[in-house]
């Protein structure tokens, strides 16, 4: 019996009674079967005594049956039927098969390339999941890789696309099925580089806009940091450093493959440590060990919150976070590194240098130039961050 259970028995049939849970009513019927005591639950307030009466009687009677030998215990019914109730998984969706995919490609791809796949097959095409390979059609692969295009860019969508394609050669070769639904589908256009650059105005409607959820969060890190968003979403504990305030991104988890150290402001410490450390690997995990991946129906709500007239892209933050340092003053070589953009190749050559503490300044400006636009939003007298 549970601390917050009260039970008032019925005098005229052992084990009937009215239970109160947490201010909830439900009448039970408890007895038993063998050596177990078994309970279950005849109806809620909606039943009255003599209705609730009548059921218990019924399945004494049933349990009566049992004992002789004759039907099952009411109790063992009532779990096959719950069984029996629960939609049964779809053993052969595409889903079911990444797993079986992305070990057979093990062997033949470098960490950081199985990594990308993982990434496309499970976060990006994350819509198809549910379906049976037979059943995706060339249409369902061009609608996402639409979604794709506008959520993350063409860039994105061309690579998910080449990865849900192989995956399919994979399938067809296994025998799995007989068609591979990406082929036909137009390829992107990946010569007409996005230039959104949030205004101030529009950067402190995303960061009142969101909310204190591991996704709000995760924008507003990007927001501080200009990270890009899977090197946020997939950012791991052991990549924190709250004493030296820094995060360490690997080169495998970086696009040009090389380490970057990011500065932490105290706007982006306290968001950090505001986190409640779980057991799991990664900082923003919601399912499985692989980091964030609700991106679509997150960013979809945080749209209807913010509300800005012209469509943005969590990479336009990335993009903000540039502009903006340049508009304050910072010089391009300290802007460029502090996003992790690579100088050059004679630059890199001679210049060794990793302006760690010019990126750290670079960065708190920013953080306190964002900070005095969202004051000014939400109706605050503050002056603005001077440039340089």
């Amino acid at each position: 019996m549970r601390a917050k259970d009260r039970f008032d028995w019925d005098d005229k049939l052992p084990g009937f009674g009215l239970r109160t849970r947490n201010g909830k009513r439900s009448w039970v019927l408890q007895y038993k079967f063998g050596d177990q005591h078994r309970r279950i639950k005849l109806g809620g307030p909606e039943l009255s005594r003599a209705d609730a009466f009548k059921l218990a009687q019924a399945e004494k009677g049933k349990l009566a049956a049992a004992k002789l030998g004759h039907g099952v215990d009411p109790a063992a019914d009532r779990d096959r039927r719950k069984a029996e109730a629960k939609p049964k998984p779809r053993t052969r969706s595409l889903a079911s098969f990444i797993p079986t995919y992305l070990d057979a490609r093990r062997g033949g791809l470098k960490d950081s390339s199985l990594e990308i796949h993982t990434l496309h097959l499970s976060d990006h095409w994350s819509g198809l999941h549910d379906r049976s390979l037979d059943s995706i059609t060339r249409a369902d692969v061009a609608g996402v890789l639409t979604t794709i295009t506008n959520e993350r860019g063409p860039i994105a969508a061309n690579r998910s696309r080449a990865t849900l394609s192989k995956f399919f050669r994979w399938a067809i070769g296994e025998g799995l099925c007989d068609n591979n639904p990406v082929s036909g589908t137009n390829k992107r256009d990946e010569n007409n580089p996005r230039e959104r650059s949030l205004l101030d105005a529009e950067a402190a409607a995303v960061w009142l806009a969101a909310a204190d959820g591991r996704y709000g969060q995760i924008v507003r890190l990007i927001m501080l940091t200009g990270c890009r968003r899977d090197e946020i979403g997939g950012l791991k504990w052991s990549e924190i450093d709250l004493p030296k305030r820094t995060i360490t991104l690997p080169g495998e988890r970086t696009k040009n493959g090389q380490p970057h150290v990011v500065p932490l402001s105290d706007a982006a410490l306290t968001i950090i440590k505001s986190i409640v450390r779980s057991d799991r690997e990664h900082v923003f995990d919601i399912r499985a060990n692989a980091g964030f991946s609700d991106w679509s129906k997150s960013k979809a709500a945080l749209d209807r919150v913010a509300k800005l007239k012209e469509p943005w892209t969590l990479h336009d933050l990335r993009r903000t976070v540039r502009t903006g340092l340049g508009k304050l003053g910072i010089q391009p070589h300290i802007a460029e590194a502090a996003l992790n953009h690579l100088p050059p190749r004679l630059v890199r050559t001679y210049d060794r240098n990793t302006y760690a503490s010019e990126k750290r300044a670079a960065l708190d400006t920013w953080a306190a130039h964002l900070k005095v636009a969202v004051a000014r939003t939400t109706g605050a007298n503050v002056t603005p961050i001077r440039k340089k």
